[in-house]
């Protein structure tokens, strides 16, 4: 248990790095969340000081999920190792969302947690995630709207997931179907006020404006 708590604290840790916020203080010298939609998460960065910061963030946000699931969590598994991998893997890997989304540096005000958990879910079931990504690049290059493709990406990979258990890999626990609903909760919480604009018609779309200019 102590190797699981372990495990658990270093992917928050990992998790909660700031990206976005790093990203702002060294390219404008100010804090990201000042600006843009105020959210600490690369659309926002994408926004405020384009699209070379924005892949940086998005690179290091799915690194670490990715990190968490796959290295982080080789803490507490082994042969002599109570727990499966799969449990300990989903449970590096969640503890790295919530990381991302109340990170510990920035006052438990981070991203919407998409990013890493792409991280995260890659590492756990590669193609349903492969097809989740391929829904959200189909729906934001046609609809220039993130949040539609991020909300159809928490929808799309549970369902692909059950599909691939109950047809083609009955091996898959229960627990990553779990985790997978779970994640599509998180996400919709954490989206609740693009929501709130998609409804009125109010969301942002990619180039309707042009990014706000802050100079060091």
């Amino acid at each position: 248990m102590a190797l699981i708590f372990l495990v658990v604290l270093i992917s928050y840790l990992l998790g909660s790095i700031p990206t976005a916020v790093i990203a702002g203080k060294i390219v404008m010298k100010d804090d990201i969340r000042k600006h843009g939609s105020k959210n600490a998460g690369a659309t926002n960065v994408f926004r405020v000081m384009g699209w070379k910061p924005a892949l940086v963030v998005v690179l290091i946000d799915v690194l670490k999920g990715t990190a968490a699931t796959l290295l982080v969590s080789k803490l507490a598994t082994g042969p002599e190792a109570p727990f499966s991998p799969i449990l300990v893997q989903t449970l590096a890997g969640a503890a790295a969302i919530v990381g991302h989304v109340w990170t510990v540096f920035a006052g438990f005000k981070g991203g919407k947690g998409v990013g890493t958990a792409f991280g995260v879910l890659l590492g756990l079931a590669p193609i349903p995630v492969l097809i989740a990504a391929a829904v959200w690049l189909a729906l934001v290059f046609t609809t220039r709207i993130v949040s539609i493709g991020s909300l159809a990406t928490a929808v799309v990979f549970p369902i692909t997931l059950a599909v691939q258990k109950a047809c083609f890999r009955p091996d898959i626990p229960y627990s990553l179907v779990v985790f997978s609903i779970c994640f599509a909760v998180l996400i919709f919480i954490t989206h609740r006020s693009n929501i709130r604009r998609l409804l009125r018609g109010e969301e942002n779309r990619f180039g309707s404006s042009k990014k706000s200019e802050v100079k060091p």
